[in-house]
Parts: C-alpha cells; sequence; structure tokens
C-alpha cells in the first residue's frame, strides 16, 4: 500500500526552509571559523577535549564501550540501515520518498569527503589516545551520518506510525542513536566539539532541504474545494463518532466544522456512539437528518457498524481512521493523518465498495463486515489483547497477544464450503474470510483480495505443528500463489466455515464470542466510500 506522505507535512510551511537556513548558518559560522582559526573557538574545543579526555581515562570498560559505540554507529553502518529503508519504501511503493533516502545518502557522503579535505583540519592529538585515526577532523562524519540517520527516520516514523506513546519512543531512540554516534567521538578524543556540532548542523540539514526541494509539489497540491455531493444536493453532512477513539471531542468537532466551512458545506450535525449504540443507530439518525455526506470517526469497529446501515443508501461515506489497525483505511489507501482525512472526506471521490453479509450460527438476522472475519487463532489474539497495552503501543498489542496464543492454541476441525459446493476439511489454527487483503505494515494475507471486486477471499492455515507457523508466515509475506493443505486459498461470492465445536471469531478486529457457523456474502458495490483524487 502506498505511503501518504502527507502525514509528514509541517504545520507551517516556512518551518523547514527557515530551519535549514538556521543550520546551514551554523555550520557555515563553524567552517569559518575553523579556517580561520579563531582563538576563542579554538580553545573552547581544546578545553572539551582534555576534559572528554581525562574522564575518559583509565577506564577501560567505558573505552571499550565507546570503542563498540563507534563502530556499531558508523557512518557505513547507519547508511546501510538507511538503505534498507529505500527497499521497504520501493516495497510499498513509495518512489519518491526512496528517492528522497537515496538522495540523501549520496549527498552527505558526498558533502563530508570534500569539506574534510577541503578544511584539512587535524584530529586532536593525545599522549595516550584512545583512538588513532591520521584522516582529516572537520567535519565529523560520524555525527554528520549520526544525524542524518536520525533526521531521516524521524520522519519515516511520522509516516508510517500514529500518534502516540509508542510513536515517541521510537523517535527518542532514532535521535538518541544519532546524538550517541557523534558525541561518542568527543569522548574518544578523535574530534573536537565544533567537528560534531558542525556535523549534527550539516547532517540535519541536508535530508530537510531536500525533503523541502522535493516533496514541495506533493504538499503544495490543494485538494479541489468541491464537495462531489450524492444525495438531495443540499450539503448537509453528519459525522458519526466515536468519543473513546477521538479523545479532544471539543478539538475534533472544530476541525471539521472549520473544513466543513471551508470547502462549503453547512455546520456538521455530530451523533456520538455509545458503548449500546456503537454506530448503527448513530448513522440511522444522519441519513433521517437528509446528509448528503456522513463522516465516521472511530476505528474499524465503529467504521463497520455505520456502515452496515449506511450501505445502499447512495449517500457517500467519509472515513477518519482513530483506530489500532485501521485496516479499511489502510487498503483503501486513505489519509490516516486527522486534518488529512477531515478533508478528504469533503473533498475525495467517491468510491463503490463490498459489503459483506454475515449469518451466525444459522441465524435468519444477519450484521455486516468490511475488512475480515476470522475463526480460531487471530480472533482469539483479538480476544487476548490488552486494551490498556492497546492504548499505550497500538497494533503491537496484537503482537504481544500473538505470541502468548501461538503456543497453547490448539488448531480446530473445519469445514469450509465456497459458493454451495463440496465442503473441504481442514484442520486449521486460523480461517480468514477477507473483503481486503492487507495486514498492518503491508503484510499480504489475502494479496489477491480487491475491496471492489464482487468476491470474498478465503484463507486457511493449517501449520502440520506449531513451529511450522513461521514458514508458513514467510510465505504469506513473499505472497506465493501455491496452495497446500498448509495455506490454501479460495475465492467465491458466499463461503460458509463450520467447526466441530465452539471456535473465537472476530469481525473487523472486533470478537463476537465463540460460535460454530458462520456464512458470508458478498454484496457487490453497495458502500460508497470517499477516496483521494
Amino acid at each position: 500500500m502506498p505511503i501518504d506522505l502527507r502525514r509528514a507535512r509541517p504545520a507551517r510551511p516556512v518551518l523547514v526552509p527557515a530551519l535549514v537556513g538556521l543550520l546551514v548558518a551554523v555550520f557555515v559560522g563553524l567552517t569559518a571559523a575553523v579556517w580561520w582559526e579563531w582563538a576563542p573557538l579554538l580553545d573552547l574545543d581544546q578545553a572539551v577535549a582534555d576534559a572528554a579526555h581525562d574522564a575518559v581515562a583509565g577506564r577501560e570498560m567505558l573505552i571499550d564501550t565507546l570503542l563498540w559505540v563507534a563502530d556499531g554507529l558508523g557512518p557505513w553502518t547507519l547508511r546501510i540501515v538507511m538503505g534498507l529503508t529505500v527497499l521497504v519504501a520501493v516495497w510499498r511503493r513509495a518512489y519518491r520518498l526512496a528517492v528522497w533516502i537515496a538522495l540523501t545518502i549520496a549527498v552527505q557522503f558526498t558533502a563530508v569527503y570534500v569539506i574534510k579535505r577541503t578544511v584539512d583540519r587535524s584530529r586532536p592529538a593525545f599522549d595516550d589516545p584512545f583512538q588513532t585515526l591520521t584522516s582529516y577532523s572537520f567535519p565529523s562524519g560520524h555525527a554528520t551520518a549520526g544525524a542524518t540517520f536520525s533526521t531521516v527516520m524521524v520522519i519515516v516514523t511520522l509516516l508510517l506510525m500514529r500518534r502516540g506513546l509508542l510513536r515517541k519512543a521510537v523517535i527518542t531512540i532514532w535521535i538518541l542513536l544519532g546524538l550517541a554516534a557523534g558525541l561518542d567521538r568527543i569522548f574518544l578524543g578523535v574530534h573536537y566539539l565544533s567537528d560534531v556540532v558542525a556535523g549534527f548542523a550539516l547532517g540535519t540539514a541536508i535530508p530537510l532541504a531536500l525533503w523541502w526541494l522535493l516533496m514541495r509539489p506533493v504538499f503544495a497540491v490543494e485538494e479541489p474545494s468541491h464537495p462531489g455531493v450524492s444525495g438531495t444536493g443540499r450539503r448537509q453532512v453528519g459525522v458519526v463518532l466515536n468519543p473513546v477513539k477521538v479523545g479532544d471531542v471539543a478539538a475534533f468537532r472544530e476541525r471539521v466544522a472549520e473544513a466543513a466551512a471551508r470547502h462549503g458545506w453547512a455546520e456538521p450535525v455530530f451523533f456520538e456512539t455509545t458503548v449500546d449504540d456503537p454506530g448503527a443507530a448513530q448513522a440511522v439518525e444522519a441519513l433521517e437528518g437528509e446528509a448528503d455526506l456522513v463522516i465516521v470517526a472511530g476505528g474499524d469497529g465503529t467504521v463497520r457498524e455505520a456502515c452496515g446501515e449506511l450501505a445502499r443508501s447512495g449517500i457517500g461515506v467519509g472515513i477518519v481512521p482513530l483506530g489500532t489497525g485501521n485496516l479499511l483505511a489502510r487498503n483503501l489507501s486513505l489519509p490516516l493523518h486527522l486534518v488529512d482525512a477531515i478533508d478528504n472526506a469533503f473533498t475525495g471521490q467517491d468510491r463503490a465498495v463490498d459489503v459483506v453479509r454475515l449469518q451466525i450460527d444459522g441465524s435468519e438476522d444477519s450484521t455486516t463486515f468490511l475488512v475480515m472475519a476470522g475463526v480460531g487463532f487471530d480472533a482469539a489474539v483479538m480476544t487476548g489483547t490488552n486494551e490498556q497495552l492497546k492504548k499505550k503501543v497500538g497494533w503491537l498489542a496484537y503482537v504481544v497477544s500473538g505470541a502468548t496464543q501461538v503456543l497453547r492454541f490448539p488448531t480446530t476441525r473445519v469445514q469450509i464450503a465456497v459458493d454451495g459446493g463440496a465442503f473441504v476439511r481442514r484442520r486449521a489454527l486460523t480461517v480468514i474470510v477477507g473483503n481486503v487483503g492487507f495486514l498492518q505494515g503491508g503484510l499480504p494475507l489475502l494479496p489477491d483480495a480487491q475491496i471492489d471486486d464482487g468476491v470474498l477471499d478465503v484463507v486457511a492455515i493449517s501449520p502440520p505443528h506449531k513451529f511450522a507457523f513461521l514458514s508458513v508466515g514467510l510465505r504469506l509475506f513473499a505472497r506465493g500463489k501455491r496452495t497446500d493443505e498448509r495455506l490454501d486459498r479460495m475465492t467465491g461470492r458466499t463461503v460458509t466455515i463450520r467447526t466441530d465445536r465452539p471456535a473465537a471469531m472476530q469481525l473487523d478486529g472486533d470478537p463476537i464470542g465463540e460460535h460454530t457457523e458462520l456464512c458470508a456474502t458478498v454484496e457487490p458495490g453497495v458502500l460508497l466510500v470517499r477516496v483521494p483524487r
């Protein structure tokens, strides 16, 4: 799935060029001071170098640690990691992002090589050096590479991770690694303070400047102000919101109202979900209010409940993804950034997508889902996920739950029938019926699934033993077409799954208890979802 580059758009357009200008000024000033041997700077450099050397001298374990950091966070190590990030960007079809990272690596390497030889500064000298190097000192290559690495990885993290404690922790780690790569050189006595500071300034300025130059066309594109109204044409908007997921409800209402006014819509009408009414009743209220557009703000569960009522209405649905997984938004390449998602709801174009009607245990009553229904292990993972942990670390809470479930969860005897055909028997760890194909991180669970192809995709995962689960997982990542009893794929308009005993089941990430049968039927193109133009 493509990466939405707008998630790293600065709040103020002038912020990045202003920061680049400041960093360049710092670097130029230090370069000039070193070139003309400005005495106050040279005295400060020597004083810091002597103090750092005295602090480390005689502490062999500390010296070994500093040498290990120098090797582990060396320029080429950091460039290789960034190079791997380029490959990930290409795999995710974020070609502009890949070009930016690759160009950043090349420019940073060239700049350090040329400047070192131009300034021709000698390294600090001590009677008992911890490390002896004969290359030039200004600027520090480690500090420059560390700053470049931190800047690149912070921006990539902003693009790939939602706001929250986990994202803050990951960003902090990237910054600390970059700082460690540079400051380590002072304590090893191979660089002066000005070498490292100049490296930090240069290493940060290069990726930011290239980001600004390469991404300006993306950020400068203004979304069209026309609403693309379907329905009565009176431009009324109803907003179904889950207050638990929204957080600051007042601020969210203000953002939506501002966007509505900016795009020529009437004052929004808001409908908050409750524990007893998680979205369906609110969607009905919005329709009864003759809304021309309904915005649904919440997780996949809220979206599922609301869209079950909005299907076949002919009303466009804007989705503001605020959950942990947000699989529907990810598979439709919808913006994950709050402000961009709200704008897309008003300015996007309607795409007709499929909805899946589901009957459980032979009941005449039915419900719907948009993403995936699961039987067995995956449903147990959803059931066992700690809600407090999910709030703190996001989708990684599912990984924790999965790790605790995989070795103890039993396989289940299942029967699967497609389009009324004969039942296929499997002893499966899990069976997934999907309307879309990708999980978090772009994992292609059902690589051929399309949300508007009018068919359902099924995968039955049946490793012969628990440790074979890894090999099955590798096959999923490889998007192999081969099917067998370990990884069986099927497609059809109707899918029936039966189990020999009650098994855990889930719909779009929400556990629905234990059952023995589900029957899923695709309803092609009955829901209009606003997607980017």
